[in-house]
């Protein structure tokens, strides 16, 4: 056991070690769910590859369709995970968004993605870009998706994602809005549900929060981005830290409607909030909402999809995905 013991040389608590002869060990529990028809919901699902170069790939979620010529709002999902854990197909994440789509008559594509620190950053957003693109090529309804082809409204296309994929669906939006990035697709809206932005420097609740609270607590958050971005292991990077001094404007968002989401008991709450704030006085030429759930902690609505706070926040992200551009 110690001769173990003295091979690990990183830990994220309860998420990742790396061993001395480079082996990576997850921590947490994973399972498989099958793609298949939900009994209850009607929302079928099934899996595909994306991008076979980089072995990205992604599983569809169609709602039970009534209207063969109805066209439905698409969602581009990432799941969270910190960058290093879980894919789509694993049981919390597929009923999560089994019953989003359910609520909100979307079609998904819940794209998986290479994970740090096998692929540091910035491959996350490398591949979340490609993923992107290959939605986009379905537009003109000759993609090799059929699901898309045939239901996909182009016109409101959303990206969302919770934790760090949260980080990335922002990211995307910022390249979205930079035409020599050449991610030629328009975004009606971001959903940001407990993101992950951080800094070097504590703001609010931060200072005081702690560090035996939760499993994401300040310790495990200073430590993150370094070990996942070793070519930039600072926490103010402006794709962790979207306010940091030096970032670009936040002015310059590729959407027209962002909702971000947080918990009461999460130490990136702030973070959301300030977000929320400073996009609000950017300039941008957008609609910013924000809503918070009293009591809960970071990523509470993987834990229980059933709870009657995880039903109120995919009742609330449902009746965002639903929302037309604004009229201005």
């Amino acid at each position: 056991m110690e001769s173990s013991k003295q091979e690990v040389v990183f830990e994220l608590p309860m998420t990742l070690r790396v061993h001395k002869d480079g082996h990576v060990e997850r921590l947490r529990p994973t399972d498989f769910i099958p793609p298949s028809t939900d009994p209850i919901t009607g929302v079928s699902s099934k899996d595909i590859v994306v991008v076979p170069e980089s072995n990205i790939t992604a599983r569809l979620f169609l709602p039970k369709i009534t209207d063969p010529n109805e066209k439905l709002a698409v969602l581009v999902y990432f799941h969270g995970g910190a960058f290093v854990a879980r894919t789509p197909f694993t049981s919390p994440i597929h009923n999560f968004v089994t019953n989003l789509v359910s609520e909100a008559n979307v079609v998904v594509v819940s794209v998986d993605y290479r994970k740090a620190p096998e692929h540091p950053i910035p491959a996350a957003y490398e591949d979340s870009r490609a993923a992107l693109k290959w939605v986009a090529s379905h537009s003109n309804r000759n993609g090799p998706e059929p699901w898309l082809n045939n239901h996909a409204d182009f016109q409101r296309v959303f990206v969302g994602g919770d934790s760090s994929r949260a980080n990335i669906a922002h990211n995307l939006a910022m390249a979205a809005g930079s035409p020599e990035l050449g991610l030629d697709i328009g975004l009606l809206g971001i959903a940001l549900v407990h993101p992950y932005f951080w800094g070097s420097v504590r703001i609010g609740s931060e200072t005081v929060y702690p560090d035996d609270k939760a499993v994401i607590n300040r310790g495990f958050l200073d430590m993150l981005w370094p070990f996942i971005c070793p070519s930039n292991p600072d926490n103010d990077d402006p794709r962790l830290n979207p306010v940091a001094e030096g970032a670009p404007s936040l002015v310059g968002l590729g959407c027209k409607r962002v909702l971000v989401c947080v918990a009461e008991h999460d130490v990136l709450k702030d973070r959301g909030w300030l977000y929320y704030e400073a996009l609000s006085r950017s300039g941008w030429m957008g609609v910013v909402e924000i809503f918070e759930t009293q009591g809960e902690h970071h990523g509470f609505h993987y834990r229980d999809v059933e709870c009657e706070k995880s039903k109120q926040l995919i009742q609330r992200l449902a009746a965002f995905y639903k929302t037309d551009a604004p009229l201005f």
